[in-house]
């Protein structure tokens, strides 16, 4: 939830900045996820006002406007084709700074002179998903006459904070503005200032534009309350309304749907408004829907209905599904005269699986699924009336219809100080605990040993004794609290063998340099045609998620490459020159006769790096790491056909003639879909079978008695020859007297004929029963050399 700072300042006399207060929240239990600052580095962008357009003679896309900035009038140059004699415009003047650092210049556009700039809300740094449809490609027109010269930044509210909160599910009062505000007034030691809600003038009687509002199921609507607007003006909202949704994340529509959905913010009680003139017989009806009845959204989707689905129906059909969006055919439009102004109470666990039901999730579900206070009905939709008012977009009428099936009333609880002391393991005095009790708009009746406590309907999360101790315990501050050691008995215990195994292998992995990440289990589906996965693949056939929170998050994956490339894609574009990376992490693979709905899950080992690294490099930390577990003898065969990595540059990890994994350079591909223009190297390898062939145990070898014979072996052979094979020969002629084979030199240029290489090998013998002879070693050595001539047809390098 976004919460800026402006709109809380309207309930609480905020004395600190906004960096201590949400420290301060944080510790009271409002748990912070960022400070978003609003300015974005504008300076110098004043109110312009555009007194004459002409054609530009060099350009049919480009106008020239002259516009008085106050002080001057500027000849700017503009692509805009949204802009008229008369607008009221924020203009970049020369020198200006605009977000992202960008600095205006004086210039010429196809040659004529342009002193500045006119400005869209993008360029401004307001974010594309909440600027209103008809300002999103174009310049932003403002709504009415502003002083000439005006600082944008105060015409515009583009000052202050914006706090972004994670609210958790049991408390979905602070999904509000008021909600947080409240909490800000424990928090800081304030009293809290409720908007005063007052409508001046009311026409007319509601019974007159309303027959009928009736609950059919009660169980899945408490309460249900509507007012009636008439004279109704569709327009765009002001300006100050329009930068308040903004600043809360939520995209400006018109004055209406705007109002509704300040209210919603400001209380957390969704609100919709029908267009009353078609409702059919002007008469509503909260029922169940029919089976496979239809409804077509505000979206313009099409969707079937069940008997589950609770909706808001006229005389004939549903105008609404009841708390998660309104239909098509009753929404307000640029004609509409009379307007419903719903504000009800609907059943947390309905909506929720109506929502899900349906794929479609919004603000008002969202609010609603968590449980919302059936009591807010009245107050929120009287505040939308005042302030349709206010802003003259229509006529409040008289009266009012309340269907309030079981009225909810505050909830006694008692609790004891005694039992405070005991779970909090502090002394508070009884006077204390009252005061903060209090301070949270609890009635407090002191009892003697025990206090009588009475909490708001809005408080829906406290129920017994316990969540008013944690209430003390917060608002006293957990941080004043002084730490105890827990007193128990624990029982013996060990890991499990494949948890063993898994920290072993990251404190290898770290040891070597690289950092652990973790990553969401949900991809997009088209991660798999970043990495260049063929159609037919079976990495493709992925777990489905029926209710996801986009395309983005909506397959479960069936390898951790796509995961561990966005990470280093991410890295690499904010700059940093080098990463290493490891995740171990599941991979889920859909069953073709399910149990139970669940996939198997296989947990894989993903290695990623790149800058100031290699193919070599990233061989010796996965033969590093095999080997610390115990898995030594692998081979690395050439893998030419995994269209994720560069062919030539791949080779499959395989023991005793399992395939382990993949590792190697990505294809350059996969790297221009990542926005990568370096190399990176990945190894992805199959964590599972590692564990059944790890052995941590470790065997005593001793020291060797006798001195070893090392013998250098120079060669010149093809080019696509590979090492392996070449090791396979020299241990093959070694007659059991080979140590170990180490190449250490590969060379190809100067004197070295084309297409041919040069390798180098050093040769260890050793006989751990006795000395071995200069000439036994000669003879064996030059089997060797013989065999590789006769296999490869190789020379000796002279």
């Amino acid at each position: 939830m976004l919460l800026p700072i402006k709109w809380l300042k309207d309930y609480v006399d905020i004395d600190v900045d906004s960096k201590i207060l949400a420290d301060k929240l944080t510790l009271s239990g409002s748990h912070v996820e960022s400070i978003i600052e609003l300015n974005s580095g504008i300076e110098n962008v004043v109110v312009g006002h555009i007194l004459e357009i002409k054609d530009h003679p060099n350009a049919d896309k480009l106008c020239i406007t002259i516009t008085d900035v106050g002080r001057e009038k500027l000849q700017i140059v503009t692509g805009a084709t949204n802009i008229k004699e008369g607008d009221y415009v924020p203009v970049a003047l020369v020198g200006a700074t605009l977000p992202g650092g960008i600095k205006i210049k004086k210039g010429k556009l196809r040659g004529e002179e342009s002193l500045g700039m006119l400005c869209s809300l993008k360029e401004l740094g307001v974010k594309d998903n909440v600027v209103p449809k008809e300002q999103r490609d174009g310049i932003f027109i403002l709504d009415k006459e502003y002083p000439l010269g005006m600082d944008i930044k105060e015409v515009l509210g583009l000052y202050g904070e914006v706090i972004e909160f994670e609210i958790t599910p049991n408390r979905p009062d602070c999904l509000s503005i008021v909600g947080m505000a409240r909490e800000a007034c424990a928090t800081l030691n304030k009293k809290m200032k409720y908007p005063s809600i007052n409508i001046s003038k009311e026409e007319d009687n509601i019974n007159d534009y309303l027959r009928k509002i009736e609950i059919l199921d009660k169980e899945l609507c408490n309460r249900y309350f509507a007012r009636v607007i008439k004279d109704v003006k569709i327009e765009s909202s002001p300006l100050w309304l329009q930068t308040r949704l903004m600043e809360a994340g939520v995209r400006p529509i018109n004055n209406i749907v705007d109002i509704t959905n300040y209210v919603m913010l400001e209380f957390g009680e969704p609100l919709h408004a029908f267009d009353l003139d078609k409702i059919i017989d002007k008469k509503i009806y909260v029922r169940r829907a029919l089976e496979s009845e239809k409804i077509t959204t505000i979206d313009g989707i099409e969707r079937s209905l069940n008997s589950s689905n609770l909706v808001i129906a006229d005389g004939e059909k549903p105008v609404a599904i009841a708390g998660v969006m309104g239909g098509l055919e009753t929404e307000v439009t640029d004609c509409t005269n009379t307007i419903l102004i719903e504000a009800a109470n609907f059943n947390d666990r309905s909506v929720r699986l109506t929502s899900k039901l349906l794929g479609l999730r919004t603000e008002a579900s969202s609010r609603f699924e968590k449980g919302i206070d059936p009591n807010l009905c009245q107050t929120a939709c009287n505040r939308v009336c005042q302030l349709i008012e206010e802003i003259g977009a229509g006529k409040v009428v008289g009266g009012y219809f309340d269907n309030y099936v079981q009225e909810k009333k505050e909830s006694s609880i008692v609790i004891r100080p005694k039992r405070v002391h005991k779970l909090l393991g502090i002394e508070i005095e009884k006077s204390r605990i009252i005061e903060i009790l209090e301070s949270l708009e609890l009635k407090v009746e002191d009892k003697g040993e025990f206090l009588e406590v009475l909490a708001p309907t809005f408080r829906l999360d406290l129920e017994r004794e316990v969540d008013l101790i944690e209430e003390i315990g917060r608002i006293y501050g957990f941080h004043n609290i002084k730490n105890e050691p827990l007193v128990g008995v624990l029982t013996k215990g060990e890991k499990p063998y494949d948890k063993q195994i898994e920290d072993k292998s990251k404190a290898i992995l770290q040891g070597l340099g690289a950092n652990e990440v973790m990553t969401y289990s949900f991809i997009s589906p088209k991660a798999y045609n970043k990495i260049n996965l063929k159609e037919d693949s079976m990495k493709r056939q992925c777990v489905q998620i029926i209710n996801p929170l986009g395309e983005d998050y909506s397959v479960m994956r069936t390898t951790l490459i796509p995961n561990m490339m966005e990470l280093l894609s991410r890295n690499y574009n904010y700059g940093v020159e080098r990463a290493f990376a490891f995740e171990i992490g599941n991979m889920f693979i859909p069953k073709e006769i399910p149990v139970k709905n669940l996939p198997i899950e296989r947990k894989t080992l993903c290695i990623g790096m790149y800058g100031e690294t290699d193919y070599f490099y990233l061989k010796g930390v996965v033969e590093i790491f095999l080997e610390r577990l115990g898995v030594t003898k692998c081979n690395y065969l050439r893998e030419e056909n995994h269209p994720t990595f560069h062919p030539g540059r791949t080779s499959n990890i395989i023991y005793e003639n399992k395939v382990l994994g993949v590792m190697g350079e990505l294809h350059p591909d996969v790297l221009e879909n990542y926005d990568i223009d370096e190399r990176v190297y990945i190894a992805e390898l199959d964590f599972e079978g590692i564990v059944e062939i790890a052995k941590l145990e470790k065997k005593y070898k001793p020291l060797p008695k006798y001195p070893a014979i090392v013998r250098d072996l120079a060669i010149v052979l093809d080019e696509d020859i590979m090492f392996k094979n070449i090791e396979e020969v020299i241990w093959s002629k070694g007659e059991g007297l080979i140590e170990k084979v180490e190449l250490f030199d590969v060379y190809t240029g100067e004197q070295i004929p084309k297409g041919k290489k040069s390798v180098a090998f050093s040769i260890t013998y050793r006989s751990h029963e006795r000395t071995l002879k200069d000439e036994e070693v000669s003879q064996i050595h030059q089997n060797i050399v013989q065999e590789i001539e006769k296999t490869f047809k190789a020379n000796l390098r002279s």
